[in-house]
């Protein structure tokens, strides 16, 4: 356990005037998922935030993280990541980081309003609950090689057991179910066909909540997902190059 005592919250702090760190010329630290290269980050969550910090313009300093470092990160009071630290305040889970760049840096706007994070809690939610889900199942074996021989152990153990079968039988078929996959990402489609992000003119976090899971298998896998003429694909290629490049200079397999 690092640093002095912190305000530990998975919601958004409210203070009186200058609320960041930032204020004070601080950095903020987020711990990141990492591959056994500490270069190769692939956390999808992680990845929302890194967009989202990028979009307001806060300096980060990331920390590489793996699985098994529960103890790097007990400051926090529990045992994923994406965790933050501003100042003496610490923040962790995606969404409420999200929440609390918000209220802590209000512009550049990742929500625009009330009615725009409700509208982002619902893409959040599906990422959550459908995308992520459907992903898994191209990319699970495929992580194994390239996450930290440390953590092999742990993450066969846990995923299969989350699973109910092996991990190579969990991936196994991916290409007979490619075109399945690709159907289920109709929804943006059909957005995208009509204005250039889901935010309208511009991104906001519901592009960041979907391009940072789609780093997830750009990061950890060589597997096409999406077909390159894909609006999709093209719009997650405009997020690539956001931000100077952020995306687009990640390290990949």
């Amino acid at each position: 356990m690092a640093g002095p005592p912190v305000q530990q919250t998975r919601e958004a702090a409210v203070d009186q005037g200058p609320r960041m760190a930032q204020a004070a010329g601080m950095t903020i630290i987020m711990h990141d998922l990492a591959g056994a290269d500490p270069e190769l980050r692939f956390s999808p969550y992680c990845w929302r935030i890194r967009f989202a910090l990028a979009h307001k313009g806060l300096p980060v300093e990331t920390i590489p993280w793996r699985f098994t470092d529960k103890a790097a990160i007990e400051f926090s009071g529990q045992a994923r990541v994406p965790v933050i630290r501003d100042g003496d305040r610490v923040v962790f889970d995606s969404w409420s980081i999200a929440e609390y760049l918000e209220e802590n840096c209000p512009m550049p706007a990742l929500f625009g309003g009330a009615i725009g994070r409700s509208h982002a809690l619902f893409i959040n939610s599906w990422a959550d609950s459908v995308l992520l889900g459907g992903i898994a199942r191209f990319i699970v074996r495929d992580l194994l090689d390239v996450i930290d021989p440390k953590d092999r152990e742990y993450f066969r153990t846990s995923r299969e057991a989350r699973f109910g079968m092996t991990l190579e039988q969990v991936q196994s078929g991916r290409e007979d179910r490619l075109a399945a996959f690709r159907e289920s990402l109709l929804p943006i489609r059909l957005v995208l066909r009509r204005q250039e992000w889901l935010g309208g003119v511009t991104p906001s976090y519901a592009d960041h909540i979907v391009a940072g899971t789609l780093m997830w298998p750009r990061c950890s896998s060589r597997f096409p997902l999406l077909a390159e003429d894909d609006p999709v694909a093209i719009w997650f290629g405009r997020m690539l190059d956001q931000y100077g490049g952020l995306g687009r200079a990640a390290k990949t397999p």
